[in-house]
């Protein structure tokens, strides 16, 4: 069993040589991707040690049972860790999403449901910019489009690491199963009736793409300029610097408005731009893959409802997992990380399955 963890300590054995030579740190670009693998092998290496030492205490320990009877209970307990071992060492070895490192750019969308929807898109953003204060995440608001009462109709935002992450702490490891539909029950600050009201925000979260990962040809855009406008329409800008983008090749458009600069504003437009085509790419390549190969989360269609916000409840429930809590406030405030677990946890479970 797990023989092909050989190569893998071979492997972190010989990236820590490579980092102990000063001149590999002349490249600070090679430098970062030799201690970023080195990060990802480490707890598989670490692991691997242990249960191969728990598999030769379990030798020992059942010899000296054959002896002494009262040696019994430890051999239960040794193979019970190594159980524990075993099945951690699995979950570790699950095929890893190659974008898990990757930052992301993050929007919320008011949907049906008119100012209350773009409430609760604010909401939303709020929430999700606790969780990325609570991580250690750097945010950045790249355009936003405000409600007349303080809400959103459109927002997006670039979440960013501060450094090297575990594995599976990536902005994107965390942040990919937050895209998909959220819908809300309460009763809307606009309500004289006391009424529940039920209505949703859409959140897509895509893997920031650098420049060499998409390739964007000078005739496949077009690019028009208008004037900026805030809510209700008053003027934000007396010139002409907000900026649409239209990819001409798959017809996704793009718009900018906050910065006051037109090039800022471009600028910010194909960032978002380049993550969207990435993310196109990367589904396009998932719906050519095998069924073994998809992950039953990740591959949940975006136009099903994934999240519910009962408000008289205090609940949140996750409708993919089957995840359900009742302290909805804390997770609005940014405690998001069991919601976010139970999708990682599934996830790895399709991933196991698929596996055997």
């Amino acid at each position: 069993m797990f023989e092909a963890v050989e190569e893998l300590v071979g492997e972190h054995a010989g990236l820590e040589k490579r980092l102990a030579d000063p001149a590999v740190h002349a490249d600070q670009r090679e430098a970062m991707r030799l201690n970023k693998r080195y990060a990802e092998l480490t707890p598989v290496v670490n692991t691997f040690r242990d249960w191969r030492r728990t598999g030769e205490d379990i030798e020992t320990a059942r010899e000296l049972a054959a002896d002494d009877p009262d040696f019994a209970d430890e051999v239960k307990e040794l193979e019970s860790r190594r159980e524990e071992l075993t099945e951690r060492l699995r979950l570790l070895l699950v095929p890893r999403d190659p974008s898990d490192e990757k930052d992301v750019i993050l929007e919320v969308k008011a949907g049906e449901g008119g100012e209350e929807s773009a409430l609760f898109a604010g909401d939303l953003l709020r929430m999700y910019l606790r969780y990325a204060e609570r991580a250690g995440w750097r945010t950045e608001i790249l355009d936003a489009n405000e409600s007349d009462l303080g809400g959103y109709k459109d927002v997006q935002v670039a979440v960013k690491t501060r450094g090297a992450t575990g594995p599976g702490q990536g902005v994107w490891a965390r942040l990919k199963y937050e895209g998909g539909v959220h819908r809300v029950q309460r009763v809307p600050a606009t309500e004289s009736q006391g009424r529940i009201h039920t209505s949703a925000a859409g959140v897509l979260v895509t893997p920031e793409a650098e420049e060499v990962e998409v390739e964007i040809g000078p005739n496949d855009l077009r690019i028009d300029v208008y004037r900026s406008s805030g809510p209700g329409g008053q003027s934000v800008n007396t010139t002409d610097s907000a900026v649409r983008i239209t990819h001409l090749p798959t017809g996704i458009v793009v718009s900018c408005q906050n910065e006051k600069s037109q090039l800022q504003n471009k600028e910010q437009a194909l960032r978002i731009l380049r993550s969207r085509l990435l993310a196109a790419a990367q589904e396009e390549a998932e719906r050519e893959a095998s069924d073994a190969r998809r992950s039953q989360v990740r591959t949940v269609d975006r136009s099903e409802r994934i999240r519910t916000y009962n408000f008289p409840e205090n609940r949140i429930s996750d409708h993919r997992v089957g995840f359900k809590a009742y302290n909805l406030d804390q997770v609005l405030d940014g405690d998001l990380d069991p919601v976010i677990q139970a999708c990682v946890d599934a996830d790895a479970a399709a991933k196991l399955a698929a596996a055997h």
